[in-house]
């Protein structure tokens, strides 16, 4: 009688007894993933998604984040989206400011959160020295962003200047999240991180911006560093949803860095005036670390518990412990 066989085994003509075995999911290393479905069931957030909830009047909440980690609480925590801003520079790469950070190292950052992104709607922010030179070079790297980074949108600082190359990009069907007021890669035109949009002149200026990002296809654009009045009446003009950062909550959403709004950072660190800290990380970070490094000082970790048994007994044990006293023979 014919022995019986797997579904495996019939595919490669082995019986059931020498049928591989199939491969255990129990993971002994501490190095696995994290990427587990968000606890909360939601459908992924998209472009409609947004639209909808900016229709309603439902603010959109965005956060920052630059690894694995931090875009796996974010997720998990039902961020409506997720943005890899070029503030990585800093909070990741330790770099002074984000015009030193490059293409190629916001796409390895990007790629890290679309891995734990399941239901956000991820952003990538495109680093000065990628998109400025001309529409079709900033296609070029929008591109890249989405096919290599796996972003399901870009972002670009710049308003009316920068709209034909919104216009291009959204014409090649990437998503652009514009960036108008204060426009950290231009802080050095702009004389530094200065409030936008403080007289009439400048606040027709953005108003003009926000316009013409508008026009060109953006479908929000980010408001950062305007006083509250004037992002308000931006807000209410458009027919697109704002992102506040700074900029009261007139907008149609908010965002903001996470390491800033975590506390993970050390006690001193300068933080601009619109953020709020909702947590302190970075004291719960040293009082576990201190104390783990205590323990291993003491020998209090780690503990039997924290210990693998041993397989062999104690007569095999002497065994391999006499084994270990004879001399060991020197190779010619």
């Amino acid at each position: 009688m014919a022995r019986p066989f797997t579904r495996l085994a019939r595919s490669s003509l082995l019986p059931l007894s020498h049928a591989p075995r199939p491969i255990a999911q129990v993971r002994w290393s501490s190095h696995s993933p994290m990427g587990a479905a968000p606890a909360h069931a939601r459908k992924p957030v998209t472009i409609n998604t947004l639209q909808s909830m900016y229709r309603k009047g439902e603010p959109i909440a965005m956060l920052t984040a630059h690894d694995f980690p931090s875009a796996h609480a974010a997720d998990h925590a039902g961020i409506d989206m997720v943005l890899v801003g070029d503030s990585l520079a800093m909070v990741a790469l330790g770099m002074e400011d984000t015009s030193e950070v490059l293409l190629d190292e916001m796409l390895l950052h990007c790629r890290s959160v679309a891995r734990a992104t399941k239901t956000a709607f991820t952003v990538g922010d495109l680093p000065m020295g990628s998109y400025e030179i001309n529409p079709e070079h900033a296609l070029t790297s929008a591109i890249r962003m989405i096919k290599e980074g796996r972003m399901k949108s870009v972002k670009l600082e710049g308003g009316a200047e920068m709209a034909p190359t919104i216009s291009k990009i959204t014409t090649a069907g990437i998503p652009v999240l514009a960036h108008i007021g204060l426009t950290p890669q231009r802080q050095n035109s702009l004389g530094g991180f200065r409030v936008q949009g403080k007289n009439t002149a400048s606040a027709l200026k953005l108003l003009e911006d926000a316009y013409a990002v508008q026009e060109a296809g953006a479908y929000a654009v980010v408001v950062e560093a305007v006083p509250a009045e004037v992002a308000s009446l931006v807000t209410k003009k458009l027919s697109i949803p704002t992102i506040g950062i700074g900029a009261g909550n007139g907008c149609s959403g908010q965002v903001l860095v996470q390491v800033d709004m975590l506390g993970n950072y050390p006690p001193g660190r300068f933080l601009p005036k619109f953020v709020k800290k909702y947590g302190n990380v970075w004291g719960e970070s040293m009082r576990a670390i201190e104390a783990y490094r205590a323990d291993v000082k003491s020998r209090a970790y780690p503990a039997p518990e924290h210990t693998y048994p041993m397989g062999m007994s104690k007569e095999e044990f002497a065994e391999f412990e006499r084994s270990c006293d004879q001399p060991r023979s020197s190779k010619e």
